[in-house]
């Protein structure tokens, strides 16, 4: 493994265990890697944490680069191949399953006291990686720890508990007793979830927040990118990473599959260092179809995190300004009280806009949002794309918006963005809608299919007294052609009759 003919193969090309669960290719985890100080390779004393190992290799490119950073002070290899297993390099695996593929890829042996071990110095099979089920805490259908749900995680031992080690202990350092130099990993992403129809839960970010606790030099892991505008449950961390300036790089990938082939990851994935011992600005790269763009900036510029780093500029000009957001007169979900699975009943007259169908309804059907029925209203679907993972870019970002003539109501299927008293404003704003300068502002915080009113936030509200288009909106916020050209690049048209 370690010899000077070794070339990656298996990790290269090994099957993921699931979506959530993925396996990082060696290419992505040396990109990694490349961001720690070089000096790291060459300190004996420097300790390394991966707290969510699945296939190892974290471990193995580390030790790779210990191997040649410590040549001159251990010349012996067997010696410095000993060290550097014994007293640098540790590990939590996910599963009994993942720990067994780790020590392999790390030891060369699944034991790692075995007899083809490159290691001759551990006294068990486990090493320096260690694998011991854990269950999930309850406490009112809940795991205290990770918050997953009982009805879905309390199981026999014939099955995964899930219960990943790392994040459901409050004393961590009695594992190994000791303090890392590094903790770096690629975490579970998320958990299913019988207890919410959303049908998923994020858990990296636990992995994330228990790591800065345990206070290490640097801190490195890939998690998904939905935390940059959304994700739930995901508030307080994105607020806490967004104003933590000891992240000195972020590096995104819109599209997974660019780094994590045949897998989708909707919004994209991404990696970032936190360096315990810096204060400042962070160097943001944007990796996409082949192209890469680097800013330093700060990451709380914003309320969200704005991941075109071309984005900024517009988005100053359109601050400069000082029109209101539009998201204040977006509704709010379920605008008249009405589920989706809501269907006209063709009895009454006022118009239903609903999941696919458009019908009659009686008035006395609705029982809130009564103000708008009989107002012009604009919708607009809930749900639209597949967020930053698609592949087709540019993007349509928003649905078709309806001009809904009065009286009329809407299913939660459709958002009202405007409600006015003319039919002229409504078709106004439908075709504000439809500029990709709006799309724009809205598909910076976009990154899955979901649309609700704070998507809207940096929408400027204008006048639809009059009809804007992209030209008319370029020349009120100074764009320039570079500017208008990166949100062309982004951003395809819509037409009217578009769907």
């Amino acid at each position: 493994m370690y010899s000077n003919n070794y070339n990656p193969d298996v990790l290269s090309c090994i099957a993921n265990l699931s979506s959530d669960e993925v396996f990082t290719p060696p290419q992505l985890v040396n990109s990694i890697l490349d961001l720690l100080p070089e000096k790291l390779w060459s300190d004996k004393k420097a300790t390394f944490l991966d707290p969510g190992c699945k296939s190892g290799v974290f471990l193995r490119e580390i030790a790779k680069r210990l191997d040649k950073g410590l040549e001159k002070q251990i010349p012996d290899r067997q010696k410095r191949l000993d060290h550097i297993f014994k007293n640098q390099l540790f590990g939590l695996a996910i599963t009994e399953l993942t720990a067994l593929l780790s020590r392999r890829s790390v030891y060369c042996s699944k034991t790692a006291n075995g007899q083809y071990s490159v290691c001759n110095t551990f006294d068990n099979p486990d090493g320096n990686i260690l694998f011991g089920r854990v269950e999930h805490t309850w406490e009112q259908g809940r795991c205290v720890f990770c918050h997953a749900s009982k009805e879905e995680y309390d199981r026999g031992t014939e099955l995964e508990s899930h219960a990943y080690q790392f994040i459901h202990t409050e004393s961590l350092e009695e594992v190994f007793k000791m303090k890392f130099d590094v903790i770096i990993s690629n975490p579970p992403y998320q958990l299913s979830d019988a207890g919410d129809s959303t049908g998923a839960s994020p858990i990296y970010h636990n992995f994330v927040e228990q790591a800065k606790k345990l206070n290490p030099r640097f801190l490195s892991m890939i998690i998904p990118s939905r935390w940059f505008a959304g994700g739930k449950g995901l508030d307080n961390f994105r607020d806490a990473m967004l104003h933590d300036h000891r992240i000195s790089h972020l590096v995104d990938y819109p599209i997974a599959s660019d780094v994590f082939p045949g897998v989708k990851v909707i919004g994209g994935v991404c990696y970032f260092l936190w360096d315990r011992d810096y204060q400042g600005p962070c160097i943001v790269k944007t990796c996409m179809n082949g192209l890469e763009d680097t800013m330093q900036r700060a990451l709380d510029q914003f309320d969200t995190f704005v991941r075109f780093n071309k984005a900024i500029s517009i988005l100053e000009k359109v601050r400069t300004k000082n029109h209101p957001s539009i998201s204040e007169q977006v509704s709010r979900q379920k605008p008249f009280g009405l589920r989706t699975f809501v269907k006209p009943s063709n009895q009454g007259n006022l118009t239903l806009y609903a999941n696919k169908t458009v019908g009659k309804i009686s008035k006395s059907d609705i029982t809130v949002g009564l103000e708008m029925v009989n107002s012009w209203k604009v919708l607009i679907s809930m749900g639209y794309g597949e967020g930053g993972e698609a592949r087709d870019y540019p993007r349509m970002i928003l649905g078709k918006p309806i001009v809904a003539k009065p009286p009329s109501a809407c299913t939660e299927t459709y958002l009202v963005v405007g409600v006015y008293e003319s039919e002229e404003e409504a078709r106004n704003l439908a075709a504000f809608l439809r500029t990709r300068f709006l799309r724009f502002l809205v598909g910076l915080r976009k990154n899955t299919q979901h649309i609700t009113k704070d998507r809207f936030a940096f929408v400027p509200s204008m006048s639809m007294k009059k009809t804007w288009t992209d030209q008319k909106l370029y020349a009120h916020f100074n764009l320039t052609d570079e500017e208008i050209a990166f949100i062309e690049t982004i951003v395809r048209p819509m037409e009217a009759s578009d769907e």
